[in-house]
């Protein structure tokens, strides 16, 4: 009787699926229909803007989930790693599956990192290895996760509530808010406050956009990463140095990592701190600011969602913050996709109808904003919903390369938001000035609300 059972539900589920992968194809032509005969600029542009958006990815995913959940195309899409062919896994079971398979399905950032660090890799572009264990685990002894409620949360309370004071019911949420504190906890932290607050974002931003986002090595974001690396890797030479030279009492990384060195530990000579000071720091600032606007953004769509989030923000209640802003994140992540590249010959799925074979050298892209849509694991995956599990979110990564900073960032972002998010009749600005614009990067540059200041 419950292999009847289970039997029809999973009937239902699968006919769900292909009613909403039928619905979100035809949303995709009407919108896309728009852009070319309604929108102003060019059509291409117009066009790329319905596919990017937050909107049009979920529903291409969808259409992909229902119909093509595990698309090979024998042609290279990306151009700034060595592939032969592209994958798009898009079901929950298989993104999971992916990230997983470490031997298989490999990280392709070395090369890149060593550019940046002139040199030496950084542990997330790393395989599985005892120099991988060796220096995640240094910089876990470094930045401890108890620093999050004794040092870095107080930190950035009290910051977000000075900035919120200042504001007078008008903020620019990045410029105001979410880039100058991430830098400035970069500062008190790690050790490293940098020449400026601007040349660590402006350092951090664009090494990022390097590493993680641009797949096509454009000119620009290379030479505007090479430079931003070379002066980071010389201002922080010199922090390194100068510290020796006299040091300090405070209680930072920096510090910590120092002390190590001086008891001998294997890995914390002066460069190897100094590389994975950087990586750590290009994964702070961007990486922080990014997601909570983002997920500001999706509240300020979402009434209720939004209400739902001030009351917890107002009762002081941490927990069911953090709850509101991982949901937020769900429909629109830091990064939709995450890749890696096949080894060897090898597939997704196997033993299912939907197995795929998928070639050595192929780029296969682990659509975790999709898994986190797919109703046969999500359940009402298009509601606002705070009672999911927290194994139905894969906004940090999952496996080996899980976010280092992924619960930092967990408490980062709600304790930046809460003091706006206690605000009374927060809004978006009015017009263009109330939505994101990224002012031709991938990151939010602008964003302004307006509240009745206290």
């Amino acid at each position: 009787m419950q292999f009847i059972i289970n039997l029809l539900l999973s009937i239902r589920t699968g006919l769900a699926v292909v009613g909403e992968g039928l619905f979100n194809l035809l949303r995709l032509l009407v919108l896309a229909g728009r852009a070319v005969f309604i929108g102003k600029g060019r059509i291409k542009a117009r066009l790329a803007g319905v596919f990017t958006s937050s909107v049009g990815q979920r529903a291409v995913f969808s259409v992909l989930r229902a119909f093509m959940p595990n698309l090979l195309l024998r042609r290279t899409l990306v151009t700034a790693y060595p592939n032969v062919a592209t994958a798009i896994v898009s079901r929950f079971d298989d993104v999971h599956e992916v990230l997983d398979r470490e031997t298989d399905f490999e990280v392709v950032y070395g090369p890149k990192m060593r550019r940046i660090t002139a040199g030496e890799n950084f542990f997330l572009g790393m395989q599985d290895s005892a120099r991988y264990t060796r220096d995640v685990s240094n910089m876990r002894l470094a930045a401890r996760r108890d620093d999050v409620p004794k040092l870095i949360t107080p930190f950035v309370a009290e910051r977000a509530a000075t900035a919120i004071g200042h504001a007078l019911g008008e903020l620019d949420v990045p410029q105001q808010l979410t880039l100058p504190i991430p830098a400035q906890l970069v500062g008190h932290y790690f050790g490293t406050p940098g020449p400026s607050e601007q040349a660590l974002i402006d350092w951090t931003t664009i090494m990022f956009w390097y590493l993680f986002i641009d797949l096509n090595d454009d000119p620009e974001v290379v030479t505007g990463a090479e430079r931003a690396a070379r002066e980071c890797r010389g201002y922080l030479d010199q922090a390194i140095a100068a510290r020796k030279r006299a040091p300090t009492a405070a209680d930072d990384v920096l510090n910590r990592c120092l002390a190590m060195q001086a008891a001998g530990l294997p890995g914390m000579d002066d460069l190897s701190i100094r590389n994975n000071l950087i990586g750590l720091i290009i994964g702070a600032i961007p990486t922080l600011s990014r997601a909570a606007v983002q997920a500001l953004d999706q509240l300020l769509e979402r009434p209720a969602a939004l209400a739902q989030a001030q009351q917890a923000a107002c009762a002081d209640d941490d927990a069911a913050l953090a709850r509101c802003l991982n949901e937020a994140l769900r429909f629109n992540p830091l990064n939709p996709v995450i890749y890696r590249r096949a080894v060897r010959d090898t597939e997704i799925a196997r033993s299912s109808l939907r197995c795929r074979p998928i070639p050595k050298g192929t780029l296969v892209f682990a659509a975790n904003l999709s898994a986190m849509f797919d109703r046969r694991q999500v359940r009402n995956p298009g509601e606002f919903r705070t009672d999911r599990p927290r194994s139905h979110y894969i906004l940090w990564g999952y496996g080996l390369h899980t976010c280092f900073g992924a619960h930092i960032n967990q408490a980062v972002i709600p304790a930046m938001l809460k003091p706006l998010l206690k605000q009374s009749k927060l809004r978006r600005a009015e017009g263009r000035a109330g939505r994101i614009d990224t002012n031709g990067t991938p990151f939010p540059q602008h964003l302004r609300v307006s509240f009745d200041a206290k």
